[in-house]
């Protein structure tokens, strides 16, 4: 396995929602990629894929992108892994009807050649049967939409080498992705495992009309999915026992794992052996940062979160600007001595202000006047009910 092989065209086989994903994430970071393909309308729906991904990586980083890559479409499997470095499969949900694009492919691919499937949930070992070369073959499984979400999870089959595992991690982090390592073959791995629990219980309260849909994901927009954007499960969790960490947590909630709550009552027994083992890994987690320091790490990532989705206006970014609307229009000024500097704007700058040198932003400055002037303008007596009364 050539695991130093430079990385320059890449083989698509599938160019659906995530086939298309992919195109866009290779593509834009500067790579040619050759797509495979039966629907007659993939060239269309690929094109509009990359027209959302050019959209949204001008907003996502000022950083200068590499010169696009080209797309190449094909006719055949055989074609679109004939003189790539790379190839990742993201055909439909069917075990037969991989195998089978799996086997075709391999037979005319290079022994070095790592093959990543997309596969959500159907095993690598699966997989990999009919291949020549089964060794190359790990699951790269990404999360919609793959030109913008970082987790990929690598799982690797019964016959799956640690070098192919190793290319694989080191085309993906190419691409800007942040590779998760599965040590163990499961079905679903971990992240849709995780998801499928959710999704099964949303399902249960729609059926027992305990909540609609949309009530349901206020619940987890709202709420915990803030949190879980950047803290996941298990250190929520660790900061929610407070000072006393994990094993307090553990010891307060953990019964309740056993209280009919949720559909899904096979939960394992918390024993001194698996106590141990999530506290140790907490405690891992948390490394050196006291309570106090993970408050306030969360703190700034949460005001991170609800600042840059109020730039869209939506979820929790929409619920802020309103509360900000209501501060700013409540805002009482006191009477001006006009004799005196007027103070209009006390702030501390933060670090989302500032650009790559370090330097407040223009448009920040311009923010700044705004909301000066406007705090002028109160203080001189331009209240709301003034404004509404005016021409």
């Amino acid at each position: 396995m050539k695991a130093s092989t430079p990385l320059q065209t890449i083989g698509l086989l599938g160019g659906g929602v995530i086939g298309a994903g992919w195109a866009a994430r290779f593509v834009l970071n500067g790579y040619d990629v050759k797509i495979y393909d039966v629907d007659p309308q993939a060239q269309r729906k690929i094109s509009e894929v990359m027209t959302n991904a050019r959209r949204a990586y001008a907003k996502l980083t000022l950083a200068p992108l590499p010169r696009e890559g080209t797309i190449t479409f094909v006719d055949t499997p055989e074609e679109a892994v004939t003189g790539v470095d790379f190839v990742q499969e993201s055909a439909p949900e069917r075990v037969e009807l991989k195998q089978e694009l799996l086997a075709r492919a391999s037979r005319v691919s290079p022994a070095h050649v790592v093959f990543g499937s997309s596969t959500s949930g159907i095993l690598p070992s699966q997989l990999q049967r009919d291949m020549t070369f089964p060794e190359r073959l790990v699951v790269g499984h990404p999360f919609n939409p793959v030109y913008l979400l970082p987790l990929v999870e690598i799982c690797g089959g019964d016959k799956t080498s640690l070098d192919a595992r190793e290319r694989a991690r080191e085309v993906y982090e190419s691409i800007g992705m942040r590779p998760l390592m599965l040590q163990k073959e499961i079905d679903g791995f971990v992240a849709d495992r995780l998801m499928e629990a959710m999704w099964r219980e949303a399902l249960w309260l729609v059926n027992d009309g305990v909540a609609t849909a949309d009530e349901i994901d206020d619940a987890i927009r709202f709420g915990a999915g803030l949190r879980w954007s950047f803290m996941g499960t298990f250190m929520v969790y660790r900061i929610a026992g407070g000072e006393a960490g994990m094993r307090h947590f553990m010891a307060q909630f953990g019964p309740t794992l056993k209280w009919p709550w949720t559909k899904l009552m096979n939960v394992p027994e918390l024993d001194d052996v698996l106590l141990e083992k999530i506290v140790s890994q907490s405690d891992a987690q948390a490394g050196s940062r006291t309570i106090r320091e993970l408050e306030m790490l969360r703190d700034d990532c949460l005001v991170a979160v609800m600042q840059g989705l109020k730039q869209v206006g939506f979820g929790a970014g929409e619920t802020l600007a309103a509360y900000e609307k209501k501060l700013f229009s409540g805002a009482t000024i006191a009477p001006t001595n006009i004799e005196k500097p007027i103070e209009v704007q006390r702030l501390r700058i933060t670090a989302d202000w500032a650009d790559y040198n370090g330097h407040t932003n223009d448009s920040r400055y311009m923010q700044l006047s705004s909301e000066a002037l406007d705090v002028f303008f109160r203080s001189i007596g331009f209240s709301n009910d003034y404004l509404a009364t005016s021409l």
